[in-house]
This record gives C-alpha cells, structure tokens and sequence, in this order.
C-alpha cells in the first residue's frame, strides 16, 4: 500500500481549513498540520518528524503571509511542493506565482474534484495546469519582458536535457520518462536538477514555463485532463 499524501493547510479561515481537512482525510491523505498563519505554520514544522510533502496556502494572512511563507518554504525546505488556493487569484498573475516557486495556482472557488486532481498531480508531477491557465501563459509570457527567466544559452543544455524537458512539459512522471529514455528514474531525477541549476528556475512547474517562453515546447503538446 502506497503512503498516503501528507498535507499542511495554511489558511486563517477556519471553517475552511476544517473542511478541507476533513474533505482530504475522506480521501486517504494525511492532514499533518493546519495553521492561520505563517509564524503558526513553521512553529509547528519545527516539532513535527516529517515535513508534509505539500502545502495547500492561502496568500493573505495577519503576520505571515503566503508569500512570505513561500519565499522561506523554497529557501529552506525546497523540496515541499505548495498549492495555493486564493480569493486573490487572476489570470494576470498566474506566470509570476509559477516562478516565484509555487507548484499549483488555483482560485477558491475550485470544485473539490478538481482541487483532488490538482493535489494528485502535484505529488506525482510536481505541478498542475488547468487548460485555461496555458492558454494564458501561451499569449502572456511571450509579450512580458519582465517573464523570461536569466537564464544559460541554449546550447549549453545538452540532447539528453531537452528530452527529458520535453517530457516533463508533457507531465510524465521521472519513472515515465525513464522507461521512455530507456534510462533509470534517478538518471532522469539527475537531468530534472541539471535543468534547474541551468536554466535558474526553482521548480518543475518554472521548467514547463521556460520551455514555453522559449519557444522550446509547444503548450499545444500538452496533455490536461
């Protein structure tokens, strides 16, 4: 039996927050810590023997707010994939949140099916778009300067790279991309990193929206469900 997901919940409405909790506990996952704010939330990761594989965040809170939480979460605990689920949600901001580091970015008013697909998605590819959503990074990134990562020449990344970006763009898993390549998951989990440390981005989701604003993928290719 596969381990359950483990969840934190970051929001400083209650209700909400019991919830959801109980909305994901009904869904076999494991609701490891809820906290109102961001000074709550890493007071109680400090005491807890592991930390949740995702953090589902609202973005405004008193003392800490999302932001600011994401910021310390991607600098200390980079390996922690983050949702963020707002009121404060638009369209405009989608391209900024993917590569301040967020994994998924989705409005409050999502369908609890949905929101259970996001969260599926991002344990097991690191990232979640709806079909909307690429359609807005298709038109948005390439008209916004303030988009395009600093990033290394092209040709400083190799065949074997762009493969595996190519792959991930298309959201197949590393062990899916391994079978594909006819290499093993940690060789593929060694390209995902030398991609990042090249191309500067901070996540899996950064990747999707390089390759994009590169012309180096076309968003078209990409299978949502």
């Amino acid at each position: 039996m596969s381990k359950p997901i483990s969840l934190a919940i970051v929001d400083d409405d209650s209700l909400l927050v019991s919830l959801l909790t109980s909305f994901f506990e009904s869904h076999n996952m494991l609701v490891s810590i809820c906290a109102k704010n961001g000074i709550e939330f890493f007071n109680e990761l400090k005491n807890i023997e592991s930390v949740p594989d995702i953090v589902v965040l609202d973005l405004r809170m008193k003392k800490m707010d999302g932001m600011e939480i994401l910021e310390l979460l991607k600098n200390d605990f980079p390996e922690v994939k983050v949702a963020v689920i707002s009121s404060y949600y638009s369209n405009s901001s989608i391209g900024f949140m993917l590569k301040a580091g967020v994994n998924a970015f989705l409005p409050k008013g999502i369908l609890p099916e949905q929101l259970l697909e996001a969260i599926h998605e991002i344990d097991q590819k690191d990232f979640y778009f709806t079909s909307e959503q690429i359609e807005v990074l298709r038109h948005q990134l390439p008209e916004n300067p303030s988009a395009k990562p600093q990033i290394v020449k092209h040709d400083q990344i190799s065949k074997r790279e762009f493969e595996v970006l190519d792959l991930i763009c298309m959201q197949y898993t590393a062990k899916e991309i391994g079978e594909k390549l006819f290499i093993t998951q940690r060789t593929v989990e060694g390209h995902r990193t030398n991609l990042l440390l090249k191309t500067g981005v901070k996540n899996t989701a950064g990747l999707v929206i390089y390759a994009v604003r590169e012309n180096l993928f076309d968003p078209s290719k990409l299978v949502l469900y």
